[in-house]
């Protein structure tokens, strides 16, 4: 029988007739800087950003576009500026990690309505509530039969703008945008062995401007989220954008802890993004809109686009401000960057005191404790989609890493990693005993119909104080060389 989800991914993709896959694979940087919603200012949390090397506090159209600018993105046309909150792993004793983040990111160009008009220049949007802390929907999502037509209802449609998908190469992947918040940490220690894969949709309904004070008033999501009907008012149809991007959550596998979002985010419902056109002019992207029409998703199928080699892409960064050069954003260190507090739910998350602005001090401040029910939540459970629904239906990116632990990277004794058990769950690390990070030996990107892998092998010393079982020697042999490829 065929999945609810299976069948909702289907019904999703019935209109779509072209796309294409913006593949950023290298990051510009990772800063507590957010020029839409905190222009000229310190962010709240840390964003990883994606595209145009012109980003920064005052980041624009005109900075992003600058004749000495780049791109950390394959078209070398688009320099547009694509960014979202990191994930990092919260231990018990309060060291924070930040989760490595695989692949890059893939920006989605969908046509799901008609008449799709290009982003004109200045255009500027952020899609997500980073103050949510509850899911209030079922799970799996009803039929979309019984959605309301009339799409009033934006709360109802920004929840299901969110994707969480657990990664597993070697099954059936699961329907993007199947669920809605984080699965619980033993459940992603169980279930997805290839990471953790972030999703959102961007409206695709516009009233016309290109921003609005709070980044979103000016556009809105039609009634099915990717289609469907526009509200009263926002008549123009824009690209559908989906962001995707994987993290390697696996690595943390038995460690005592939990994935939390960098603006204090455990439930994973306030994740949220932001996009910033970069595009040479906007008379350039409407042409490769009209003309770049391949079903199959690939950039270079389209004879517009200039690529460029990723070599070139992961050399592009934007200079990180001195005020944010202490951050130490990726960890080890106490508590998320900079001065975050945990904020469970399910009431909405509170403002704080953001660290290095406006005089506050830059502290780190003590993990809040979880709720009593916090490990009452409901377990989300797997469900594959078919893969020949979903063929066209999202999902491109396949990252394939020969992942070292947690507990390798971070000086905690290797052997007791191997099982996600409680009773082999480590001990955190300590900031001071913090080792770093193995430097791949080798690293290829290959692109074969709709998927890209990424394969990475890195040598790992670990030193292991029991003798292995013959079974033990043959699954640490296939992670270290075996690469599995899905095409979705």
């Amino acid at each position: 029988m065929r999945s609810q989800a299976a069948i909702v991914a289907l019904t999703l993709v019935s209109s779509v007739t072209a796309f294409w896959r913006m593949p950023c694979r290298s990051q510009t940087g990772k800063a507590r800087i957010d020029p839409i919603l905190d222009y000229g200012e310190i962010s709240a949390h840390v964003h990883t950003i994606h595209g145009g090397g012109g980003f920064g506090f005052d980041a624009t159209y005109d900075t992003l576009t600058a004749e000495d600018s780049c791109t950390s993105c394959e078209v070398t046309q688009d320099h547009s500026a694509y960014w979202t909150p990191t994930l990092h792993f919260l231990y018990t004793n309060g060291i924070a990690v930040m989760v490595d983040q695989v692949g890059g990111m893939l920006a989605y160009y969908l046509y799901y309505l008609t008449n799709v008009t290009a982003f004109q220049e200045g255009f500027q949007m952020v899609a997500g509530n980073p103050l949510l802390r509850n899911f209030s929907g079922p799970f799996p999502d009803t039929d979309l039969s019984s959605w309301p037509t009339d799409p009033t209802d934006q709360f109802f449609l920004q929840q299901r703008a969110l994707g969480f998908n657990c990664l597993n190469y070697a099954i059936d992947p699961e329907a993007s945008l199947y669920r809605h918040e984080f699965p619980t940490k033993d459940y992603m220690d169980a279930n997805c062995l290839d990471g953790l894969r972030l999703e959102l949709a961007f409206p695709s309904c516009g009233n016309g401007s290109a921003t609005s004070t709070d980044g979103k008033s000016h556009v809105a999501y039609p009634s099915l989220v990717k289609e469907g009907n526009c509200p009263e008012g926002f008549d123009t149809h824009l690209p559908f954008m989906f962001f995707e991007t994987i993290w390697n959550t696996y690595a943390f596998a038995g460690d005592d802890g939990q994935f939390v979002l960098s603006m204090g985010d455990p439930t994973g419902t306030g994740y949220h993004g932001d996009f910033m056109m970069g595009w040479e002019s906007k008379e350039f992207l409407q042409s490769a809109l009209d003309t770049c029409t391949s079903e199959t998703g690939e950039i270079s199928d389209c004879d517009l686009f200039t690529i460029q080699d990723d070599s070139v892409g992961a050399q592009c960064t934007f200079p990180v401000p001195d005020v944010l050069a202490d951050d130490n954003v990726e960890g080890p260190r106490s508590g998320l960057p900079v001065a975050v507090p945990i904020q469970y739910g399910p009431d909405n998350a509170t403002t704080y005191a953001v660290a290095g602005r406006s005089g506050v001090a830059t502290s780190s401040v003590s993990v809040s404790s979880a709720p009593s029910t916090w490990s009452d939540r409901a377990t989300l459970s797997y469900s594959a989609a078919n893969p020949s629904v979903t063929s066209t239906a999202l999902g491109g990116i396949v990252v394939n890493v020969a992942a070292s632990s947690a507990g390798q990277k971070y000086g905690v004794d290797s052997s007791s990693t191997q099982s996600t058990s409680s009773s082999s769950i480590t001990a955190a690390p300590l900031i001071e005993s913090a080792a770093a990070s193995p430097d791949p030996v080798t690293t290829s990107y290959i692109t074969q119909g709709n998927e890209v892998i990424e394969m990475a092998i890195v040598e790992v010393e670990v030193t292991v104080t029991a003798t292995p079982t013959a079974g033990a020697k043959h699954r640490r042999h296939l992670a270290k060389h075996q690469h599995h490829a899905v095409r979705r």
